[in-house]
């Protein structure tokens, strides 16, 4: 039976939790603080511990520190609520098995606590040697996991088709990480150990595609000065993926069709076929329904690669995601840059979440390296952000959507009324982190 030392202040919380958990089969030993954890491991032996990230006489990162000197092999899930997200994120990068943000349902609860288990089981490696492979992982497969409902679903989607052999179409707009996420079914696939070919095939002229896509002899055109392989051969047992699949000309689509059914192809001035066996992934950013709709992409081919599609949110639909995003992409831009920034001034967070992003992802990432670059102190300020954050901002519209832009103390009190004064929730209308607001509430004398 896996014994757990769970470390919650709130104690009411912290009995229904032991309650459950005692049900499902596990353990439990109760500590309400810092202290009490301390006495608890030193006399007892632990398969995990499980804390809170705020406790009376500590931090949850701060003992987790402590936890994984003193017991390296014993994995730590931390409980945080919704504004210490970021922290929790940090808290990984240093050595947490996982996180679990309240309030959580028991299903969660269950597979993080397996999960941590059976990783920590597998993974019998000496610390310092796990920590260097877990940094590698991190910069090679640059799926993160979001924490926004948009987010959930996508990532439920991911694991669920991964390990199947179906098409998948990906739709969503423009740098919203369409090629992540082909990327990461790809590695959660039976195919993994194979290649994972990404082609855009907006940059094909159409004359080349059929070279391109299925190689050719020499001589097979003017031009052709050696034979070359093409991309459906070098994907032969891996996946193959086509970004933009809706530029492809009439004529490319049927030489496509014709080698996804017949898992076949002929390289251009060949008349010896090659058997492929590969697993296709697409994505779009345009309405492909609209073009079989208008004429301008076969039917029979839509349906053949979208066999299950996967829908890649804006950045604007996952408002929960942003700041975890950004921090990614600062700790990312830490190291290319050979900085140590800390994080966001309370006002780039504002400015960041009164934001569009048109450019989603992408553009979240250019303008987290640009303003790493230039800035020369802890933390990223408003004066090394773009122009346009500061030409465009959100507009607040009708239905009694919080903004920050104006009228900075009413919104602050208006939020906090209709949240019966509850900060947390308060700072969730705001949509800023709880130290954010309370740095506000400060800064307007508000009681």
């Amino acid at each position: 039976m896996p014994k757990i030392l769970l470390i919650e202040d709130d104690i009411s919380f912290c009995k229904l939790l032991e309650k459950f958990l005692v049900k499902k089969a596990y353990e439990v030993t109760i500590a309400f603080s810092a202290a009490e954890a301390k006495i608890a491991i030193k006399n007892e032996s632990f398969d995990l511990i499980l804390t809170d990230l705020r406790l009376p006489d500590s931090d949850g990162i701060g003992l987790m520190s402590e936890f994984k000197i003193s017991h390296p092999h014993i994995p730590v899930v931390l409980m945080t609520g919704y504004s210490d997200v970021n922290t929790a994120v940090k808290a990984i990068k240093n050595g947490a098995a996982d996180y679990i943000s309240k309030p959580f349902n028991p299903d969660e609860v269950l597979l993080v606590i397996t999960n941590a288990l059976k990783n920590a089981e597998i993974e019998e490696i000496p610390v310092k040697e796990k920590k260097a492979t877990k940094k590698i992982a991190a910069t090679e497969n640059e799926f993160v996991k979001g924490i926004s409902v948009a987010s959930k679903k996508l990532l439920d989607h991911i694991h669920l088709v991964s390990p199947t052999d179906m098409s998948v179409l990906i739709i969503g707009e423009s740098g919203t990480g369409k090629e992540i996420i082909a990327k990461s079914i790809h590695q959660q696939s039976t195919r993994k150990n194979n290649n994972f070919i990404a082609v855009d095939c907006g940059a094909i002229p159409k004359e080349l595609a059929a070279s391109e896509f299925f190689g050719h002899l020499k001589g097979s055109f003017t031009g052709a000065i050696s034979d070359k392989m093409g991309y459906f051969e070098a994907a032969n047992g891996g996946t193959i993926f086509l970004d933009e699949i809706g530029n492809l000309s009439y004529e490319n689509q049927i030489q496509l069709l014709r080698a996804l059914q017949e898992r076949k192809i002929k390289p251009v001035g060949s008349n010896k076929e090659i058997n492929v066996d590969i697993r296709i992934i697409t994505a779009t950013n345009e309405d492909l329904r609209e073009a079989v709709k208008n004429g301008d992409f076969r039917e029979d081919l839509y349906h053949r690669i979208n066999e299950f599609s996967i829908l890649s949110p804006s950045l604007k639909d996952r408002d929960e995601d942003l700041m975890v995003f950004a921090d990614y992409f600062l700790e990312k831009a830490n190291q290319q840059l050979n900085k140590d920034i800390i994080g966001f001034s309370p006002e780039v967070v504002t400015i960041f979440q009164n934001y569009n992003w048109p450019g989603n992802l992408r553009e979240l990432q250019n303008c987290v390296k640009r303003s790493t670059l230039l800035t020369q102190g802890d933390y990223i300020e408003s004066d090394v952000l773009p122009a346009e954050f500061f030409q465009i901002q959100k507009q607040q519209n009708s239905n009694g959507n919080f903004s920050l832009s104006e009228n900075e103390k009413e919104a602050i009190i208006h939020a906090l009324s209709k949240a019966k004064n509850n900060k947390s929730e308060a700072a969730k209308l705001l949509k800023i982190t709880r130290k954010t607001l309370y740095n506000k509430l400060k800064q307007y004398n508000i009681d």
